[in-house]
């Protein structure tokens, strides 16, 4: 179960694997991109987010692993959450059993520590380092690239999940290095869940574009079924580049939304179009954020 991406209305990554033995929740987190275009996220957008939201609490309640591949604020709850993001704060109490599964400490960046300790210091629990591991069903990669491999500072950990089929979570890693897409082939997965290029992002060059592409097609020569989506749906592209390559390859390259039988929600990609069609009353975000109900029952009623 995909709960929460780009093409299904939010920022993230997260989905929820049941094997016989164990419930897997990886990337519990949320984000609607605060700014895109000089507008917040519109209440279309932020009542994707509150329902994404209610479904990781409760994925969270139900998991014996969860699973964070890197500490950005649309992958893991946050003890500082701005008013679109999943506070931590509602976690507290829920499911003492639960392992939490991370990178080794010694890969944060001093932003990800912070937001591990305040993590953990807010649930009372213990994260586990757990790059290069095995657990049950679970294999762990080493650190690998968010993006591009020339920041040792930002790096992401990989999850292969192996029962009946063999599933591979791969966050944030673009399709930008070689070595990382390489790793997920040998790993023989049979359903691949990434982070495609961030194309939207205008100093994205031409070479990592062509560099992405190519990754993308080696990934559907030998995967049966790939879902591309996070940076890749930020932008109405995202769609076109997923077409094309489907034509090219041969294969019916998903999003995320595709993948859950669901529409195609790019809300960011969208968001312009969405203040103009359903134009928002001055003060409704700061009305949101200090908690009034009539914002709160404004952005569900938005999203019926």
């Amino acid at each position: 179960e995909i709960i929460g991406a780009e093409s299904l209305g939010v920022r993230g990554l997260c989905c929820f694997v049941e094997t016989r033995e164990r419930n897997i929740l990886i990337d519990p987190g949320v984000a609607l991109g605060y700014m895109r275009r000089k507008l917040l996220p519109h209440p279309v957008q932020i009542a994707a987010g509150e329902k994404a939201q209610k479904r990781i609490i409760e994925a969270w309640s139900e998991s014996t692993d969860i699973v964070l591949s890197h500490f950005h604020g649309d992958h893991v709850p946050l003890a500082d959450a701005n008013p679109y993001q999943l506070d931590a704060g509602r976690l507290i109490g829920l499911n003492h059993e639960v392992r939490i599964w991370t990178r080794d400490p010694a890969h944060f960046s001093l932003v990800e520590q912070k937001r591990a300790e305040a993590l953990a210091a807010i649930l009372h629990v213990r994260l586990i380092s757990a790059e290069g591991e095995e657990h049950g069903p679970m294999t762990f990669s080493g650190p690998v690239p968010h993006g591009q491999a020339n920041n040792p500072a930002e790096t992401v950990m990989m999850t292969r999940i192996e029962e009946d089929e063999v599933f591979v979570h791969a966050s944030d890693i673009q399709l930008l290095d070689d070595e990382t897409v390489s790793l997920i082939i040998h790993w023989k997965p049979d359903i691949v869940l990434a982070g495609g290029p961030p194309i939207y992002l205008s100093r994205l060059s031409e070479d990592q574009i062509k560099r992405a592409w190519h990754n993308a097609e080696r990934l559907c020569h030998a995967v049966d079924r790939v879902i591309l989506d996070h940076h890749l749906m930020r932008s109405r592209e995202g769609l076109e580049w997923l077409k094309r390559l489907s034509s090219e390859t041969g294969k019916s390259v998903m999003c995320a939304a595709d993948f859950m039988n669901k529409s195609r929600l790019l809300l960011e990609a969208d968001r312009e179009r969405l203040y103009e069609r359903m134009p928002v009353p001055h003060g409704w975000h700061e009305d949101y954020a200090t908690g009034k109900t009539e914002s709160r029952r404004e952005a569900r009623e938005s999203n019926e």
